[in-house]
C-alpha cells in the first residue's frame, strides 16, 4: 500500500489535509515497481545524466534518504530566439520549467513555492501517485494561492519519460509556459547498456503577436512560434554525438492543439517507450518520423553512425516558421512589373513579396518590428537556412575536442560529398539538357502541366489570389 500526505507550508505552519490513497496494483503499467522506496539513486553509479539542449536540470538535496526539489512558479522573462523576447510564466526562472530527473524506487519530495498573482497547482503528468498528490486544483488539493507554499511527496514507482504542469487554469497556465519534463530512469541497468548521449526535448507552440511581449494564451488555432524546450530556430542549441555513440532523443508534447511529426534526417531509428512504458522490441519499428501527440511522450533511439550536420524538425511545414501571418494574399506566380512602381507613388517603401514563396524573403535583411523576428531562419554554411520554429541539428563528429556538448561548428564535407552546380560536361555525358526538355514527360492519360510562358523567372503572369479563396471560385 502506497500512502501520502500532502502539506502546504504557509506563514510558518503545516496544514496536513490527512489524504491518503492505496494504489491498486491492476492500474499499474507494465513498467510500474510496487516495491518500497529504495535507496536514493546516485548520477554515474545508477545512470547518465540527461542533455537539456537550451535547458537544465533541477538540482536536489537529500534529506532523511528524500530526494528533496524545490520548485518556483514565477513570472519569467523569456527569450525564444534572438530578437524576441517575451514575459512568460514558468518555473525558477525559466520557460520551460527545469527537467527534473530520478531514478526508480526514489522517494521524492517537491516544496512548490508560488509567486504568481493566481493560484496554481502541479500535476506529474503520466506518473502514477497518491491520489491526493495528483495535482489537479480543486478535486485532489486545494490550489496553491500566492505567496504560499505546498509540499508533495510520493515515491515513483515506475521508469520512462513524463511531464509536469499545471492543472489549474490550464489553458492559461500551460499557454503562458509553465511545464516541464520529467525523467525516472530504471534502477540497475549496467554501464554499457546507458545511452551515451540522453537528449530530452519539450514541444510547445505560443500565439505571440508581432511586436507583443506576451503570449495570448486564448487563441486555440493561430499559433505562430514553435518550439523545441521553448526555443525557436535560429535560437536552438544543436544535439551533439560522436561516431558510434548511442543516442536517445525523448520527446514530450504539451501544446495546446497540435501534434508533431518530428522528423530526422540521416538516420532511421526505432520508437522504444511512450509514457505508458517500453515497447516490447518486437514492436519497436524502423522510423524516420515520430508522431508525438498532445500530452504524449516519445523515445526514440539509434546509434550515431552517420556524420554530419542533420535537419531534425517537425514536418507540419507551417511549425518551421516564426511568427507567420494568417490570412494574407496569395502572390505566388504573381508578376509585379509596374505594380510597385504605381503603389510607391503612394507608399515610397513599398516592395512586392512573395512571389516566389516565402524562401527569398529569409535573408534580405530587412527591418522587423520591434520584438519580433523574420518569418524563416537563420545564416547557414552555404546559404540561408529557410526554416524557423520547430528545428534543431543533430551535429555527428569523429571527435569533439571542444567538449561533449559544446557546438562543433558547421559539418566539412568529403570531396564528392557535396551537391553543387552540374558542368556542362556532365550534362552532355548524362544526356541532360540545362533547360529541362529533355526530361521524362507524364505518360499518355495523365495530364502534363503546360509549360509556362513568359519571363521564367517569375513564371505566368497571374493575378493575387484572396486569401481563403481558389483560384477557380467566381
Amino acid at each position: 500500500m502506497l500512502a501520502a500526505t500532502a502539506t502546504a507550508v504557509a506563514g510558518g505552519a503545516l496544514h496536513h489535509n490527512g489524504i491518503a490513497s492505496a494504489q491498486d496494483a491492476a492500474s499499474r503499467p507494465a513498467n510500474a515497481n510496487p516495491g518500497a522506496a529504495l535507496p536514493p539513486g546516485e548520477p554515474g553509479k545508477d545512470y547518465n545524466p540527461v542533455i537539456v539542449p537550451n535547458g537544465w536540470t533541477l538540482p536536489y538535496k537529500i534529506v532523511d534518504g528524500v530526494k528533496v526539489f524545490h520548485m518556483v512558479a514565477e513570472e519569467v522573462d523569456h527569450e525564444f530566439a534572438p530578437g524576441l523576447r517575451a514575459r512568460c510564466w514558468g518555473y525558477n526562472g525559466s520557460v520551460h520549467g527545469p527537467c527534473i530527473e530520478a531514478v526508480e524506487g526514489d522517494r521524492v519530495r517537491f516544496f512548490v513555492t508560488n509567486r504568481l498573482g493566481a493560484a496554481t497547482t502541479v500535476h506529474w503528468h503520466g506518473l502514477i501517485v497518491p491520489n491526493g498528490m495528483d495535482g489537479v486544483g480543486g478535486l485532489s488539493q486545494k490550489a496553491i494561492p500566492p505567496g504560499e507554499t505546498y509540499a508533495y511527496e510520493f515515491t515513483l514507482r515506475q521508469n520512462g519519460t513524463f511531464m509536469y504542469h499545471s492543472h489549474h487554469d490550464e489553458m492559461t497556465q500551460m499557454g503562458m509556459g509553465m511545464v516541464g519534463m520529467i525523467v525516472v530512469h530504471p534502477r540497475g541497468v549496467p554501464p554499457d547498456q546507458r545511452p551515451d548521449r540522453d537528449f530530452v526535448l519539450q514541444t510547445h507552440e505560443w500565439a505571440i503577436k508581432v511586436g507583443t511581449n506576451r503570449p495570448d494564451p486564448n487563441v486555440m488555432t493561430d499559433f505562430n512560434v514553435l518550439t523545441f524546450n521553448a526555443r525557436a530556430f535560429p535560437g536552438t542549441a544543436p544535439l551533439v554525438a560522436k561516431l558510434g555513440d548511442k543516442v536517445r532523443m525523448r520527446f514530450g508534447n504539451l501544446s495546446a492543439m497540435d501534434h508533431h511529426p518530428i522528423h530526422l534526417h540521416g538516420y532511421y531509428f526505432k520508437v522504444t517507450e511512450t509514457d505508458g512504458g517500453r515497447i516490447p522490441e518486437a514492436g519497436q519499428w524502423p522510423e524516420t518520423t515520430v508522431l508525438v501527440p498532445v500530452g504524449s511522450t516519445r523515445t526514440v533511439e539509434f546509434v550515431a553512425d552517420n556524420l554530419g550536420d542533420w535537419a531534425m524538425h517537425c514536418h507540419m511545414t507551417h511549425h518551421v516558421m516564426n511568427q507567420m501571418g494568417h490570412g494574407l494574399p496569395n502572390m505566388i506566380g504573381v508578376d509585379p512589373a509596374g505594380l510597385d512602381d504605381k503603389i510607391r507613388k503612394l507608399l515610397p517603401d513599398y516592395m512586392t513579396m512573395g512571389q516566389h514563396g516565402m524562401g527569398d524573403m529569409g535573408d534580405m535583411g530587412m527591418a522587423v518590428p520591434p520584438n519580433s523576428i523574420p518569418m524563416v531562419g537563420g545564416k547557414g554554411p552555404h546559404d540561408y537556412i529557410t526554416m524557423g520554429g520547430m528545428f534543431t541539428i543533430l551535429k555527428v563528429r569523429e571527435t569533439l575536442p571542444n567538449g561533449d556538448n559544446a557546438d562543433p561548428g558547421w559539418y566539412q564535407d568529403k570531396p564528392g560529398d557535396r551537391s553543387l552546380p552540374a558542368t556542362a560536361e556532365q550534362l552532355q555525358a548524362n544526356g541532360i539538357a540545362a533547360d529541362g526538355s529533355t526530361a521524362p514527360k507524364p505518360p499518355p492519360g495523365i495530364a502534363a502541366a503546360a509549360r509556362p510562358k513568359g519571363n521564367p523567372s517569375t513564371g505566368p503572369t497571374t493575378r493575387p489570389t484572396p486569401a481563403g479563396t481558389s483560384p477557380h471560385q467566381h
